[in-house]
């Protein structure tokens, strides 16, 4: 006697659904561009009928702010893990870290970004993405005022000039790639550093008389 085969589920839990969209939806935008692609693409490529997507979703535009916000999540816990990995009472190891995956991060998801923040730069007033990734800098520097590791009297004016200057210059290492990548990060680490007022780490043997 045969045993019966188990029937497939028909549906998938809510979240898994709009998370497949998502990453269908994300997939084509970076291989076709968001003008170009269709909501018929995007219920294809998940393999959905075009009911599902609106289940779920209003619009393009709509799943595209979704994509803008999970990026923005995405981005903000891969630094909030690198700066955990410093002890708390070590502020300049976390700013370092901070700066560091803040560089590393945008480098690599560079694409990603200009695709679901096209219709904006980071320094536009009102950006979520930039509100957000600034919030945890002010935080870093906060508790370092508090600490006494220095003495910021506009946490808020520092964190805004560190998070411009550090996705600046950003920009100009995606525009040029060839350049070495862990130079110019440490560059930019002392640079900011400095702006806290924490001195460059003296050289490995320090200085010859």
């Amino acid at each position: 006697m045969q045993t019966p085969a188990v029937a497939r589920p028909r549906t998938k839990p809510a979240e898994t659904r709009r998370e497949e969209l998502m990453d269908a939806a994300q997939a084509l935008f970076l291989s076709k561009g968001v003008d170009a692609t269709t909501i018929s693409d995007i219920v294809a490529a998940a393999d959905v009928a075009k009911g599902t997507f609106y289940t779920y979703f209003a619009s393009r535009t709509e799943i595209l702010q979704a994509l803008a916000q999970r990026y923005t999540q995405q981005f903000i816990g891969e630094v909030e893990r690198a700066v955990q990995q410093h002890p708390a009472g070590d502020g300049a190891a976390r700013l370092r870290a901070w700066i560091r995956a803040n560089v590393e991060i945008y480098v690599r998801t560079h694409a990603l970004h200009d695709v679901v923040y096209a219709n904006h730069h980071h320094h536009q007033r009102g950006n979520a993405e930039r509100n957000a990734i600034q919030q945890q800098l002010l935080g870093i520097l906060e508790t370092g005022n508090a600490a006494g590791l220095w003495q910021l009297p506009a946490p808020q004016v520092t964190a805004s000039l560190i998070y411009a200057g550090v996705h600046g210059a950003t920009d100009d290492l995606i525009a040029t790639p060839a350049q070495d990548a862990n130079a110019f990060i440490a560059a930019v680490e002392v640079d900011c550093l400095r702006m806290v007022g924490v001195p460059a780490a003296p050289t490995r043997g320090g200085s010859r008389r």
